[in-house]
């Protein structure tokens, strides 16, 4: 797979490519029997993400922090899809007390979890800190799904163990994760204000969603837990993560319209395909594994993550 392949489509080793939609690589699935939380499923790739997999007969929560579009959302898929399963709770990735009250909401209606679809972000933000005290995007991108995954890791090996089902769970990373700070994460200067780069963040933040891929994935594997972790790059669509570089976007799309396309597919393919079991702590583009840069796949970069972003929940938490 190349920038030949992203541009014409052409399928690669899994027999899809950049020409595929969502519907296409989940034809033939039967996902009735899963249970998935989309955060983030109420509009672009993640409204999309829903459709398909609730086409697909998957039991699907939208996480979402816009309650009434979340239900617009909703009232959309079931005007096409009557037979559609689709619950709506509240969820701000900003605040990590909003996490920890939708985690404590999706657990009292005491129903299996098996898919994790971390997809909700904000994308190239003027410097502005969350309701927490941290960069918007880290703290959106990554850590409010870092705490997310762990409030509900639980119920999923739960589910995993006494179903038989395989678990599994997609980061929404980018490939502008290539695009970070020069020490790829920089554990210090979270906050700095004077040395923000909108774009750096960014990809920081998306780097910092492969590392916790790749980590959960091993903590799993040793314990021996039947679920999956990976990331994926979903592909371009305009959505309303493009809200502060819209005119930058628009321009891009007049010269590379060729590969602007249904960005659900490789989201729906990690998640649902039989083909993908027992794979994981992998990163896919275009529903083929790729590989992911220097940083991204440092083993000790990951842990020292994993510690850092333990360490901030619990002094969010504490405080």
């Amino acid at each position: 797979m190349g920038i030949l392949s992203l541009i014409t489509g052409r399928v690669g080793w899994s027999g899809f490519g950049s020409g595929t939609t969502a519907e296409q690589v989940s034809t033939s699935i039967d996902a009735s029997d899963r249970t998935v939380i989309v955060t983030g499923g109420a509009s672009g790739i993640g409204l999309e993400t829903t459709r398909v997999l609730a086409l697909r007969g998957a039991h699907v929560i939208i996480a979402a922090r816009n309650i009434k579009a979340a239900n617009e959302a909703k009232q959309l898929i079931l005007s096409n899809n009557e037979k559609a399963k689709i619950d709506v709770l509240e969820l701000d990735l900003a605040c990590l007390d909003s996490v920890k009250a939708f985690a404590d909401r999706f657990k009292s209606l005491n129903l299996p979890l098996n898919i994790l679809i971390n997809n909700a972000g904000v994308m190239f933000c003027p410097y502005t800190l969350s309701q927490d005290g941290i960069e918007m995007q880290f703290a959106t991108n990554h850590l409010g799904h870092f705490h997310l995954t762990n409030l509900l890791l639980d119920k999923m090996k739960e589910t995993a163990a006494t179903t038989g089902i395989e678990g599994r769970i997609v980061n929404l990373s980018s490939v502008a994760h290539l695009y970070t700070y020069a020490q790829g994460i920089r554990f210090d200067k979270i906050n700095d204000k004077d040395s923000y780069s909108d774009k750096k963040a960014y990809g920081q933040s998306k780097l910092a969603n492969i590392l916790h891929a790749n980590e959960l994935s091993r903590r799993l594997k040793e314990e021996g837990a039947n679920i999956t972790v990976n990331s994926v790059h979903p592909g371009l669509i305009m959505t309303d993560l493009m809200r502060h570089s819209l005119w930058r976007m628009r321009i891009l799309k007049v010269f590379t319209y060729i590969i602007w396309k249904n960005g659900a597919a490789t989201t729906c393919y990690v998640a649902l395909h039989p083909d993908l079991k027992g794979v994981t702590g992998k990163y896919f583009l275009d529903c083929n594994e790729w590989q992911a840069s220097k940083f991204a796949t440092d083993p000790e970069l990951a842990k020292k993550l994993w510690d850092y972003s333990h360490k901030l929940v619990n002094t969010i938490q504490s405080s």
